[in-house]
């Protein structure tokens, strides 16, 4: 260690001042209103950087000692962040004692990962260790599907909770579809928002100007956002890659724009109110009904609750989003699901084969926006009103990254990635402007130790086995 350690300390050091420069404006000083008289002053918090700094330059050298394999020294460091964020030290704020914790696990679990990590994968290419997995796989699912089916009957479900949880399962959905554009075919789209706009106005449009419901507008506006992932599919036909992505990107903008501009349509900027929710076989979830229905209550005889619409939502959501898991789970099982992922792997080699890549393409870009648009219509359905400005680029750019740090091609993954991107924000929300750093560590500690995603090992579609000895060929 000793001709490695000034290099080392070096490198902490540095890596310690460039966090106190970025952090001297974030965590240094704020602006408080002291009085309408007085205006803004400063309200300094030199302390709150310097602990963060020192905090960051022994975590930072206990990950170089880690990676160069120095494991005692590294748990030690590690091992004294932890104490120290989860102790009673009385630091300044709760943030502090999260940030020093977390740095210390980030430490400790960066020096026992490598042999964790090649322990699992020994473990995985084994025969035992794959069915291992399935099973592991499939009870994991079954814990997260009995979570989901139970959470409105939690003590701790109430408006808030039910409301984010429609949120995360809203993503999910997408992702999901996503998913068999850029997991399983391997084409990068960065307009994915355009298709689950087409389905929310959609169904915004059918509903208030032609009265049509929720149910019936469904699967139109799948097959109106399909119809769309086939005009985007035509042009980049011939594309890969960064082209890919940069015409994708540009065909979500398009869509906005139109949005904003056709006033005539879609009521421009100020976009399309009073939309429908879904009812229950015509019973609407609200205290009065309008003319010609009924509300809940009186179809049920169960008094009215404000949750009861939200916990409805819920289970609409919960199943669009299984049906999307199970279809595609389905396909990928079928030939266009193993023309998928061959065309994925290697597109010349796919043609080799005799597939059609502008067929396979289409499929994918038709079917990822099907589900793109009933989550639209759903989304149009549930918030009663919507514009342009909720299909922005960076709608596209969170449902991007929810598959990718899922794990391409890994159902789990994004449910798990899902629940991280969309939840950790707002579980972290009383810690106010430092929640976002608490999502930047997160991030982190994701890119450290999963880099590939959640779940980046897959099973792939199809195994080949070896034949039976003595067998026939």
């Amino acid at each position: 260690m000793g001709p490695r350690l000034p290099a080392l300390l070096k490198d902490a050091a540095l890596t310690a001042f460039v966090a106190a420069a970025l952090g001297l404006f974030i965590v240094g000083f704020r602006t408080v209103d002291i009085g309408s008289t007085k205006g803004l002053s400063f309200d300094y918090q030199f302390v709150d950087l310097a602990i963060a700094v020192a905090a960051i330059f022994v975590g930072r050298l206990g990950l170089s000692m880690a990676a160069e394999g120095q494991r005692w020294p590294a748990l030690i460091l590690g091992g004294i962040l932890g104490v120290v964020g989860v102790s009673s030290v009385n630091l300044p704020s709760t943030f502090l004692h999260w940030f020093v914790g977390l740095a210390g696990l980030l430490v400790i679990g960066r020096t026992l990962w490598p042999s964790a990590d090649r322990a699992l994968s020994r473990a995985r290419q084994s025969p035992g260790g794959r069915t291992v997995g399935r099973i592991g796989a499939r009870w994991l699912g079954g814990i997260l599907l009995a979570c989901a089916f139970l959470m409105p009957m939690m003590p701790f479900a109430d408006q808030k909770t039910m409301d984010l949880g429609v949120l995360i399962l809203t993503y999910v959905m997408l992702g999901w579809g996503l998913n068999i554009v850029v997991g399983l075919a391997g084409l990068l789209d960065l307009g994915y928002v355009a298709f689950y706009a087409v389905g929310a106005y959609s169904y915004a449009l059918l509903s208030t100007q032609y009265g049509l419901g929720f149910w019936s507008v469904l699967p139109l506006a799948g097959a109106f956002a399909a119809t769309f992932g086939l005009v985007l599919g035509f042009p980049v036909l011939r594309l890969r890659g960064d082209y890919l992505a940069i015409v994708t990107l540009g065909f979500g903008e398009i869509i906005r724009l139109v949005l904003i501009n056709w006033v005539d349509l879609t009521n421009g900027p100020a976009g399309v109110g009073d939309i429908p929710g879904p009812t229950l076989f015509g019973a609407v979830f609200a205290e009065t009904a309008p003319p010609g229905h009924r509300t809940f209550s009186q179809m049920t005889g169960i008094p009215f609750d404000g949750t009861q619409r939200l916990i409805f939502l819920y289970y609409i959501i919960l199943g669009l989003a299984l049906i999307t898991n199970l279809f595609a789970l389905r396909m990928r099982r079928l030939p266009v699901g193993r023309a998928w992922e061959a065309l994925r792997e290697d597109e010349i080699a796919c043609r080799a084969l005799g597939l059609n890549p502008t067929n396979i393409k289409l499929t994918a870009f038709a079917i990822g926006a099907m589900f793109a648009g009933f989550a639209g219509s759903f989304f149009a359905a549930k918030q009663r009103f919507i514009s342009p400005e909720s299909f922005v680029f960076i709608e596209s750019a969170i449902i991007l990254a929810i598959v990718v740090l899922g794990g391409m091609g890994s159902q789990i993954g994004v449910v798990l990635a899902a629940v991280l991107l969309i939840g950790l924000p707002e579980w972290f929300r009383d810690l106010g402007n430092y929640r976002m750093l608490v999502f930047g560590l997160a991030m982190v500690l994701i890119m450290v130790f999963r880099p590939r995603g959640l779940i980046a090992h897959r099973e792939p579609s199809v195994r080949l086995h070896a034949a039976p000895p003595g067998g026939g060929g």
